[in-house]
């Protein structure tokens, strides 16, 4: 197929794109290598996929429509998978602007051109962070997601609203992928995994807030790429089942749907220290703190959907995939 992945020098595109290119599909790479965090580190993922004969490389940011289009016109793509985003929970805190040019024009802006140029199939990046006030465990995409608590989950509830409206109206089969706190090598360096080796290699305390008691979904980066491919081998299809006076949030009567990608198993976030600390060889000093604003306190990922419709399952303990990522990290930084 010719599938467009939108922030394929971010950590899931990129993982993504590789998996495209080596099965044999074509694909139009669309990133604006922004300052959000190391630029030199995205460089390098593209670097992994650069000289492939397959790839094409779209240096462009998805707010500029008219670039957008243009590249679009020329690759035609069949299949569209936007990762593209301002990620982040706490830097949407003080710098919320950003979360509505990227997330919410720019989304706009991949609905229009999916639209207009005969786009097959549409995969979004939402995210676990919808779930927001919610504290029934495990989180279900058939349960009421309207009590987000920072701008970034907001903004990833919208996306799943503008989604649907495309998809009702227009017969765009769009998907909905709930990510689950993705972590494994050339992840963010703002994620709670990197932060802590970089300081425990370095003999620095490490900020472990809700005093390490909140529990997370932990995911790793190849069982989220399975889920992604999955999804987009698999268009959405209406349900024939839905009804308006009791309305299933996850899917439509339109082409449409939402699915968790976690690992079904949360890991309390000192229990995850303790696995770092051994794949290191180093104990971290810890300064236990209060929870964040905008952080919930645990997410744990209902995935019976996504292993119904398409045979998902995730298979990489976490004990592996902290292995795994402290091994590249050692290897990447030398």
């Amino acid at each position: 197929m010719k599938v467009m992945v939108t922030g394929t020098a971010g950590f899931i595109g990129n993982a993504l794109a590789i998996r495209l290119l080596e099965r044999g599909d074509e694909v139009l790479g669309v990133d604006n290598l922004n300052d959000y965090y190391d630029v030199q580190l995205k460089r390098d993922r593209l670097a992994r996929i650069s000289s492939h004969p397959g790839f094409r490389d779209a240096r462009i940011d998805i707010e500029d429509l008219d670039a957008m289009t243009k590249v679009v016109k020329d690759f035609r793509p069949e299949r569209v998978v936007n990762l593209a985003a301002q990620a982040g929970v706490r830097y949407s805190l003080t710098n919320p602007h950003a979360y509505i040019s990227s997330n919410i024009q720019g989304f706009m802006n991949i609905l229009e051109l999916c639209r207009h140029h005969g786009v097959e199939n549409l995969v979004y990046a939402s995210s676990s962070s919808v779930y927001g006030a919610n504290t029934r465990m495990p989180f279900s995409v058939h349960d009421n997601v309207d009590h987000p608590v920072s701008l970034y989950a907001a903004s990833k509830k919208a996306n799943e609203l503008m989604a649907h409206t495309y998809s009702h109206l227009y017969g765009l089969p769009t998907t909905g992928l709930r990510f689950f706190t993705v972590y494994g090598p050339w992840g963010r360096p703002d994620m709670a995994l990197f932060i802590f080796t970089r300081k425990i290699l370095a003999g620095e305390p490490i900020d472990v807030f809700n005093h390490g008691q909140h529990q997370r979904d932990f995911t790793y980066i190849d069982d989220i790429v399975e889920g992604v491919i999955r999804t987009l081998d698999q268009p959405a299809a209406p349900n024939p089942d839905w009804q308006g006076d009791a309305p299933d949030s996850a899917t439509s009567k339109a082409p449409y749907r939402l699915y968790n990608i976690g690992s079904n198993n949360p890991v309390e976030l000192l229990r995850y220290i303790e696995i770092l600390e051994d794949c290191l060889g180093r104990k971290a000093e810890k300064n236990l703190l209060p929870l964040q604003p905008g952080d919930v306190p645990n997410t744990y990922a209902d995935v019976d959907a996504l292993m119904q419709d398409t045979g998902y399952k995730p298979t990489t303990p976490i004990e592996e995939g902290v292995a795994r990522f402290v091994e590249w990290y050692r290897g990447y930084y030398a």
